[in-house]
Parts: structure tokens; sequence; C-alpha cells
């Protein structure tokens, strides 16, 4: 199959390009930075380089596909972020209608059936809307759990205070993720012969905060790492002081206040909680523990 993969060379595009390489489809990886071109063709795909705001480029990439992978870039922004998100999923939903693209998924994430409480999420669900309204094209929307990758930023935290933590409590459950158990899924979907939309979750373990730290800690060799419960402004003003963008900040202190509340996991649990993924919490907190010790 002639399969298109955006989100250049990141945590979930290039092992998501190498699964379909090896099993021998035609890729070709879109991204929107020159230098990465020897590096993609290295993996044996070809190399789009554009931005993805580029209607005309994105036609002209998808025409022919049999099938894409659809991701927004986690950092669309320092401002207007949630509003770049939506405007970058809906020239995706044109460019596709236009090529007569006949099968997607995309990378969504739980929590995404709410427009509130959810922080970066509630671009995703406006995009998921664009996607649903194709006609004649198969969508997946691939509802990922939290990235495990994403406590890599909890490092000077931890060395520095000793601690881990966010605005929910130790006992709230989050639904974690690998992004390697994200493109096995994305590559079984792509070559899915589909002609629905459907929903499914890929989640690699469901824990609470406090089963985090203490993995993290018995993984670095601080047993005693407690997880702290910070309050709304504690987060806010902790990540401000870190050097993330305020808006940026802003919304991932909502997404912390939907973890709370149980929005972010609702539509998860609702639809089963099932676990699909391979890699569960313990077996992350070894990567945890060599980017600690880097």
């Amino acid at each position: 199959m002639k399969i298109i993969i955006t989100g250049s060379l990141g945590n979930v595009a290039k092992p998501l390009a190498q699964q379909l390489i090896t099993e021998g489809h035609e890729i070709t990886i879109v991204s929107s930075n020159e230098n990465k071109k020897n590096e993609i063709e290295a993996l044996g795909a070809k190399a789009a380089i554009g931005s993805i705001t580029d209607l005309d480029f994105l036609v002209q990439t998808f025409e022919g596909a049999d099938a894409t992978f659809l991701m927004t870039p986690p950092n669309m922004g320092a401002i207007n972020i949630v509003e770049n998100t939506i405007n970058a999923g809906r020239n995706y939903a044109e460019a596709i209608k236009q090529a007569g693209v006949k099968r997607i998924v995309m990378l969504s994430s739980i929590g995404v059936e709410s427009p509130v409480d959810n922080g970066p999420i509630k671009g995703l669900h406006f995009i998921e809307k664009f996607y649903n309204d194709l006609e004649n094209t198969s969508v997946t929307f691939l509802r990922a759990g939290y990235f495990y990758i994403n406590f890599f930023n909890d490092i000077p935290l931890i060395k520095n205070a000793g601690i881990i933590g966010a605005n929910y409590p130790e006992n709230a459950k989050v639904p974690l993720v690998h992004p390697t158990d994200i493109a096995k899924a994305a590559a079984e979907e792509l070559v899915k012969n589909s002609e629905d939309k459907n929903v499914r979750y890929i989640v690699s373990d469901l824990r609470s905060a406090s089963d985090v730290a203490k993995a993290f800690g018995h993984a670095i060799g601080k047993s005693e790492l407690p997880w702290v419960e910070f309050k709304d402004e504690e987060s806010l003003n902790g990540m401000l002081q870190a050097g993330v963008p305020q808006e940026m900040a802003e919304l991932y202190t909502e997404m912390g206040l939907g973890i709370r509340t149980g929005v972010v996991q609702k539509d998860f649990i609702e639809h089963g909680s099932y676990i699909y993924g391979e890699i569960k919490l313990e077996e992350f907190a070894k990567e945890f523990a060599d980017r600690f010790n880097s």
C-alpha cells in the first residue's frame, strides 16, 4: 500500500514508518524540517517537506495514497494553541477530501468527547468531527492515553525537590500509553479494509498516580519518592517557572483538573477500559531511569 505518515520522525511516526516499511509498504513521511530529509530517506521512506498549513502541499502529497496517518503537532505555537490545532485538522480534512483518500487513521486522545476541562485535548474534539463528516473515507479514531514520556518533564522536579506530582491526587487512575504501542495499533488500522468510522482506544496501562511515583522511585533508587497533589495555581506557577509558555501551562493545568474530576478518563471508562498496549508502567520505568541518569 501507499501510505502517508504525518508527524515527521516523532515518537509515534518513526516507529510506525519503520514497521510499515518492514511490511513492504510504500511510505511517505511528511515533515516541515528540511534537515529531516536524509534521515527519512535513510529509513527507506520518501520525504515530503512542507507545512501542514499549506493546503496545496497536503493535497499534492496525499494524492494517490491508499491510507494516511494524521496527527497534529503537540506544539502548535505559544499562543492560540487550540485554534491552531483545530485549523490544522481542518486543513487535513480538506486535503483528504480533495485528494480522494479512502482510509485515514487519526491520532486522537482519551477525553476527546468533552469540549471542555481537558486542556489541549479539546482541539481534537473538533477535529474528530471534521473527519467524521468526510464522505467516502473510512476513519479510525485512535484515542491514546496519557503518554508515558510526558513524565520526562518531571525529572527536574524530582532532582530538585525529591517529589513528583501534579494537580490531581495520588489515587487518580490515569490511562497511560507508550508511543511504540500507538505505532503498532496505527500500523494495524492503516492496512485494514474498512468502510466505517470507528473508535479504537490504545492504552498500555491504567494506573494510579501513586503507582507512577512508586515505579519511578524504585527504578531511580528513590523508593520513598512521594506523589504530591498540587493546587491548580501551584501547578500553573511551577510550569511557568520551568519556562513553559503561559497558554500551554494553562492548558496542561486544565488537563490535570480534568484528570482530577474524571472528565479526561470518562469516555475510556465508558467504552470498557480495554488495555491493548504491551508496555506496562514498570517496563517504562526503566526508560525513565535511563533518562533520569543520563
